[in-house]
């Protein structure tokens, strides 16, 4: 705009390369540390001590695949491109859907046939696999992936890195007490264009960032009304129940529909808000649980069985030291039922500052406005979500390989998870929640103090200690 002069509005200052935006001066790496990707000086992690994992560069870092459904389309294809990495097994217990991903990634460029497993101790007893990515439903994902850090495998976690909040301290732990390097799959951490908006708002673009609002706003499908049934053939149930309490097979509730059942997913908070929130918190510079969570919300538009809201408003708190100007708070709106949505983006996160507000999203598109709600610029880069998924790829085997801190380090993701699960529990109870940040416990409130955790498959072997 003529007449309004800002150092982010040079046409030179975010020249774009091979599809994705730099820091003049910067390559992707180091711009991304630069910007606080990493979480050196939030997490006491011992990662010279880590190396003891690391591959030597010299070596080829084998990776096995838990899970071959959908997600694991791109992220199996992506490590099957990756410069010295192998992947030689995928584990699945669906026989379709392992074979599947078995060709997807020989077609992407892997030298041989990956093997194929139906049960994940298989491939956490396979001496060449240094790596598993976990990309299962959503009540796998914390035990599989504990149970990867206990046979002393990196992990690769697709979000949400848990079912519940509970599970997610537990693989924190996990990863410390055996040295792993654990990266949590919100992309984001790793794609520079976000990381530039990040950075821009830690130079005071819009001043002291107080708030932030976030949102997942998208048009769903119905999931309809269903009864139980035989699960097919080539399917082994039992197996995919695991550590979930039993319920017999319903077809509604299985493949691509199980995120919106609470035993076995997270609904839309955790599944695609996750994104949003963690970025959210990111550029909030808030790096603990929030003190005070407050959600309404529920089924306003789905006759189905779907057991999670399609329509939810979430306000989280961040006290700070409880002075004025230390305090925070994020806003998440999720409506799944809606295609009308912000800035003609579905998903993205407005930060407010004390000299204006910026506008960010994964989808490429960045906003600056001044403090007289007057625009500065637009900033738009095609961002391929097979691009961001790679180049995470790459920044988790760089962890392994030299002991480094992976962009998206499991403490990250556990904070950022947290907020989906405490969302959840929130319209679940119908009230406020207090939360003590630091013991990560419900005062006052014994019901949704349970949903921290949930209840477990009594004796399965895949329980993680100390639920």
């Amino acid at each position: 705009m003529r007449g309004i002069q800002c150092r982010y509005c040079r046409p030179n200052l975010l020249p774009p390369t091979k599809g994705i935006l730099f820091m003049a001066g910067h390559n992707r790496r180091e711009f991304i540390k630069t910007a606080g990707i990493g979480v050196a000086g939030t997490v006491a992690v011992d990662w010279a001590a880590a190396q003891t994992l690391a591959a030597s560069a010299n070596e080829r870092i084998g990776v096995g695949i838990i899970g071959a459904g959908g997600r694991a389309e791109r992220v199996a294809a992506a490590f099957a491109q990756r410069s010295g990495c192998d992947v030689v097994a995928i584990c699945d217990i669906d026989e379709q859907h392992a074979a599947a991903i078995s060709k997807l990634v020989q077609e992407a460029g892997a030298s041989r046939a990956p093997k194929l497993f139906g049960d994940l101790r298989r491939v956490l007893d396979d001496p060449s696999i240094d790596a598993v990515a976990v990309t299962t439903p959503d009540h796998w994902h914390a035990p599989a992936s504990i149970l990867a850090c206990e046979a002393g495998k990196h992990v690769y976690v697709e979000k949400p890195c848990s079912h519940n909040l509970r599970e997610g301290r537990l693989l924190v732990e996990a990863a410390r007490r055996n040295k792993c390097v654990v990266q949590h799959g919100t992309q984001s951490r790793s794609t520079a264009f976000i990381a530039n908006g990040i950075q821009m708002l830690r130079d005071g673009v819009i001043g002291d960032v107080l708030a932030a609002k976030a949102w997942n706003v998208q048009r769903r499908d119905s999931i309809g009304h269903a009864q139980p049934g035989s699960p097919p053939s080539h399917v082994d149930y039992d197996t995919w129940i695991g550590p979930a309490p039993f319920v017999p097979f319903q077809e509604n509730r299985f493949h691509r529909n199980w995120r919106w059942w609470h035993e076995f997913g997270t609904g839309d908070a955790g599944n695609d808000g996750v994104h949003e929130l963690d970025y959210a918190r990111w550029g909030l510079g808030v790096e603990t649980q929030p003190t005070r969570i407050s959600s309404i919300g529920g089924k306003f538009f789905f006759d189905d069985d779907q057991q999670f809201p399609d329509t939810q408003q979430v306000a989280y708190e961040y006290p700070g030291d409880g002075t004025v100007g230390n305090k925070r708070m994020l806003i998440f709106e999720l409506r799944i039922w809606s295609p009308n949505y912000p800035y003609n983006v579905d998903n993205g996160t407005e930060f407010y500052g004390t000299k204006g507000r910026l506008m960010l999203t994964k989808r490429g598109k960045l906003e600056l406005f001044d403090d007289k709600n007057r625009r500065l610029n637009v900033l738009r880069e095609k961002i391929s979500n097979d691009d961001a998924t790679a180049i995470h790829e790459d920044d988790f085997l760089t962890a392994i390989r030299t002991g480094s801190t992976p962009n998206a380090e499991i403490e990250v993701g556990h904070l950022s998870t947290s907020l989906a699960h405490l969302a959840n529990i929130s319209v679940r109870v119908g009230r406020t929640l207090q939360f003590d940040p630091v013991n990560e416990r419900v005062l006052g409130d014994a019901e949704a103090n349970r949903m921290l955790s949930r209840n477990y498959r009594e004796g399965h072997w895949s329980v993680p200690a100390g639920v």
